[in-house]
């Protein structure tokens, strides 16, 4: 049976489901609107689509680690409350999300989602997104994920406030032992308290670097006029410093150092020495629940209520 604009029409009329959506609900039942109807219904396709406009700013990271913590993987899936966020089917849901983003080869979000969804084979990952949506009644989205691996030494994991955070650090290590996971599990804690944006500085883009040094010559200049080059120079270097210093993970002081002025990485080097070891920190991914993301205020009463009437 010929499948005709108006009837694609019309099923999205009905459910709010997405055009190509329908179209596929109406080519798999040859036709059948009501057989369509039941098709997108479970697919989840129904449901979701209604809710595909709502802001979903809240939800959970999480981690996985697999192959003796050898390799890992780091996401971040959203939901619209916080009241669902803490939903022990929603937090299931994205274990299995993470358990399938350590082993998938896609390279971005989108391959991701248009992969086959393990736990269930007919569907594909975004169609099993959906099926969770119109169970749990919240648009939700899986916004990222990062993997890691590191051959020689492990990956070590820190989730803050229930999933609020969650950190991976990539150790190479020559010994790997209760104290050097400790020192692991300490910087990854460093970086989810202090937001560095780099590892070390050599990561930092000298471009960047540059520019910043021409605004910081710029504000020396118009606090000290008369100051000659040398002294603007000395200025912008230590300002550079201090700005590495906040931004690069090694170089920030570590927040347990007794004296207060230890750095991370002289942290790391203590306890490579205490233990014999070669330990390189060589990367760390940090998500941030809702990072960048719009946010709507919508108190716990509230949220109870939407969750009765959906």
């Amino acid at each position: 049976m010929a499948i005709t604009a108006s009837m694609v029409k019309e099923l999205r009329e009905m459910t709010g489901a997405g055009m190509m959506d329908c179209k596929k609900a109406l080519t798999a039942t040859e036709g059948n609107m009501e057989a369509a109807v039941d098709w997108l219904r479970e697919k989840g396709l129904a449901s979701a689509q209604k809710k595909a406009g709502r802001i979903a700013a809240e939800g959970i990271v999480t981690t996985c680690l697999i192959n003796d913590d050898k390799k890992a993987v780091v996401v971040e899936v959203n939901a619209e409350t916080d009241f669902v966020a803490k939903n022990e089917k929603f937090q299931s849901y994205v274990a299995d999300v993470a358990a399938q983003a350590v082993k998938t080869t896609a390279g971005d979000i989108d391959a991701f989602l248009a992969e086959k969804w393990e736990k269930d084979p007919s569907l594909t990952v975004k169609e099993a997104l959906a099926s969770q949506i119109a169970v749990i009644g919240e648009n939700m989205n899986i916004r990222r994920f990062r993997q890691m691996e590191e051959a020689n030494g492990f990956i070590s994991s820190y989730i803050h406030a229930g999933g609020k955070i969650g950190v991976l650090i990539d150790v190479e290590t020559d010994v790997i032992n209760d104290a050097v996971k400790e020192m692991a599990k300490n910087v990854a804690m460093q970086a989810a308290a202090l937001k560095p944006l780099y590892t070390s500085r050599a990561e930092v883009d000298q471009d960047y670097i540059e520019k910043e040094k021409e605004i910081l010559a710029v504000q020396a200049k118009n606090e000290k006029p008369d100051a000659n080059d040398k002294i603007i120079d000395g200025m912008v270097m230590g300002r550079i410093n201090k700005e590495l210093k906040e931004i690069c993970l090694l170089d920030q002081v570590y927040v347990k150092a007794e004296d207060g002025k230890q750095t991370v990485g002289k942290y790391v080097e203590q306890v490579a020495k205490e233990n014999s070891a070669k330990i390189t920190i060589k990367a760390f991914a940090r998500f941030e629940t809702g990072e960048g993301l719009e946010k709507k205020n919508e108190d716990f009463a509230a949220a109870v209520a939407k969750q009765m009437n959906t």
